[in-house]
């Protein structure tokens, strides 16, 4: 493609299933897209699946997305950072660390909750984001402009887009997601131990024993890096964990039928009240928010919106000509108006809306 292609420009570094994914996802939206990867074989396969339009970097790109292990990526976002003006974000399932490392205007942490059973970019598909969680970080350092625009880029993607504090990302992935997966790792290895009864076990195993340990047959090359980046999050839940299992066992050796049947309602009961996949047809509603043009202004108000359940369909911020006071123009349910309106209020904005026809 030519340089002056009107096209946008994108670049990925790391361009395993996720940047594969990204590069894929990108390019049906029109996107030029650049990668690099650590191993070049790698970056090879990714331009041979078409998830790039070249290998090489790209100082000129747009955005960048930062696919690395969670070890690598503060230091590669900074590279990115300084090689061009562009927009940086990155994927990583822990964000405090790398926040703290990459205090610009121009980063926003970033998590897109996706995944495949296939590993690296053989199993990189353009519509892996299709209804998955995509959570933005954005701090008190991020421009308001470079958070509307890397969540547009990623809403565009399918994902359904969710604002977090950082730290409060990682408290909250440690339960829904480091945890089991070293449970599920855990089990299926104390099944693997019984060498004895092996083969026994595993003829044995039908679809709940499946399902729970489906995740234990991720890469174990990142965990690490994530156990390593979140390890007082983890130990924290791992800690309240293992004491709720004592409990269980508990209720176990005294023959406590009530109990036991209370734990296993209330569990049935969260379970049917997780979401699955984001809502398309809906009534919206359009809220506007006066708001002074400082720094962490907009990271705030989404990460409230996530905080109260209201999911934003569309962000966007317009400038005031004069004086340092803009407005933000949210999208959301029409029906989840008057709780977000509250919400504001209660923080002290002053917001409007009106029903979109």
């Amino acid at each position: 493609m030519a340089a002056g292609d009107a096209s946008p420009r994108a670049a990925i570094i790391g361009t395993g299933l996720i940047g594969g994914s990204i590069g894929l996802a990108l390019r049906e939206q029109g996107w030029w897209v650049a990668g690099t990867d650590q191993n070049a074989a790698v970056a090879a396969e990714a331009l041979g699946r078409g998830a790039l339009d070249a290998v090489g970097s790209a100082p000129d790109a747009e955005i960048t997305f930062v696919a690395t292990p969670v070890g690598s990526a503060a230091a590669a976002a900074r590279t990115a950072l300084a090689a061009g003006n562009g927009l940086v974000t990155d994927v990583g399932s822990v964000k405090a660390p790398i926040a703290a490392a990459v205090a610009n205007p121009r980063f926003v942490g970033g998590h897109p909750m996706a995944g495949s059973e296939q590993e690296g970019v053989a199993g990189a598909r353009a519509d892996l984001f299709e209804n998955a969680v995509w959570v933005l970080t954005p701090t008190a350092a991020t421009d308001d402009d470079a958070l509307v625009r890397i969540r547009s880029v990623v809403a565009s993607l399918g994902a359904d887009v969710v604002s977090l504090a950082p730290e409060r990302h990682d408290s909250l992935v440690a339960v829904v997601s480091h945890v089991p997966h070293l449970t599920a790792a855990t089990l299926m290895a104390l099944a693997g131990d019984r060498s004895e009864e092996h083969q026994v076990m595993l003829r044995l195993a039908a679809g709940g024993f499946r399902d729970m340990t489906r995740i234990a047959s991720g890469h174990p090359g990142i965990w690490p890096d994530i156990c390593d980046e979140n390890s007082e999050a983890i130990c924290s839940v791992l800690d309240r964990f293992i004491g709720a299992l004592g409990d269980v066992r508990a209720l176990v050796a005294e023959g406590n039928r009530g109990g036991l049947l209370d734990l296993l309602e209330r569990a049935r009961r969260a379970r049917a009240h997780l979401p699955y996949g984001l809502e398309r047809e809906v009534s919206l509603a359009e809220v506007r928010v006066p708001v002074f043009d400082r720094p962490g202004e907009l990271a705030r108000m989404t990460s409230l919106t996530t905080d109260i359940g209201v999911n934003i369909f569309d962000l966007e911020i317009a400038h005031s000509v004069e004086g340092g006071q803009g407005v933000a123009i949210l999208v959301v349910n029409a029906e989840a108006a008057a709780v977000l309106l509250e919400a504001l209020r209660t923080q002290g904005y002053a917001p409007s809306s009106r029903f979109l026809p």
